[in-house]
């Protein structure tokens, strides 16, 4: 095996072992065991769910190089009761899906989608691609966000933004959703493109810096979509309320589209129109 596998089938033991602790004994109909040394289900009682031997699921669990079959795969992740989004990352992370192409410069949007996100205004919008990083904005989501423009690579990454800039922390009034739901689809592409190194650098180096992002990032109930109500308290304009609609960029899988759409009966159009032509 490779580092990269070794690395990888750690991570799946990891993530099976906080699934199955997070579990209720009772309501996974395992009633009447006396008391337990350690929080959620044994071992033994996943495989029991799973209809396979407990000497297998250990394995799996520690991480060890065993065959996986993707009804196998299914039964664990419903002994498990794991989200949508979970038993998508099971899969990947079993299953070894990976890409061999990592390209080392950001993708670059084609003018056709410059031309919709600038379309799209007042609706704050923005394109990120497989490792996050924002590669196509508008006017209005450089009023929102900040200006993109100047920022540096790192500093572009959706999820570094949420994490490392107390000025975004700061506007966003439900963060820490904002932040789940970012980590879930970072977490998606982590997994579908595990072969590629940068991944694990990234999620070590903030979890350097930053103990929430290690702590958020270590918990396997993260959304499995995101939440559509965002509010922003900006420094200008106020509370300002949005409705999120994110989705893929039709025939490419790795990058993602982001619109802010205010909501209605609020005041946050208004505020829009007046923040871009104070620009203009």
């Amino acid at each position: 095996m490779t580092l990269i596998d070794v690395d990888r089938l750690h991570t799946l033991g990891q993530f099976l072992k906080t699934a199955r602790t997070k579990l209720n004994p009772d309501t996974a109909g395992f009633t009447g065991g006396g008391r337990r040394r350690t929080p959620g289900l044994r071992r033994e009682e996943v495989a029991q769910l799973a209809d396979v031997s407990t000497t297998w699921y250990t394995w799996l669990e520690q991480g060890r190089n065993i065959q996986v079959s993707a009804l196998v795969l299914d039964r664990i992740a419903t002994a498990l009761q794991l989200s949508t989004a979970d038993r998508s990352y099971l899969f990947t992370m079993a299953l070894k899906q990976t890409s061999s192409i990592f390209n080392e410069s950001p993708p670059v949007i084609d003018p056709t989608l410059q031309r919709i996100l600038d379309y799209l205004c007042p609706c704050p919008a923005f394109i990120a691609d497989r490792r996050c990083d924002i590669i196509g904005w508008n006017k209005a989501a450089s009023i929102i966000f900040g200006d993109i423009g100047p920022f540096s690579r790192e500093d572009r990454n959706i999820v570094w933004l949420s994490f490392m800039k107390p000025e975004v922390r700061e506007m966003v009034v439900n963060w820490e959703d904002f932040a789940k739901d970012f980590l879930t689809i970072f977490r998606n592409y982590q997994g579908q493109y595990h072969g590629d190194p940068w991944y694990d650098e990234f999620i070590q180096h903030c979890g350097q810096i930053n103990p929430m992002f290690k702590q958020l990032w270590q918990r396997s109930e993260l959304p499995a979509v995101p939440k559509t109500l965002r509010e922003i308290n900006h420094p200008n304009a106020g509370s300002m309320r949005f409705e999120l609609t994110s989705f893929q960029v039709y025939a490419r899988a790795d990058l993602r589209c982001c619109v802010y759409t205010p909501l209605p009966d609020t005041e946050t159009e208004a505020k829009l129109e007046q923040l871009l032509t104070a620009v203009s």
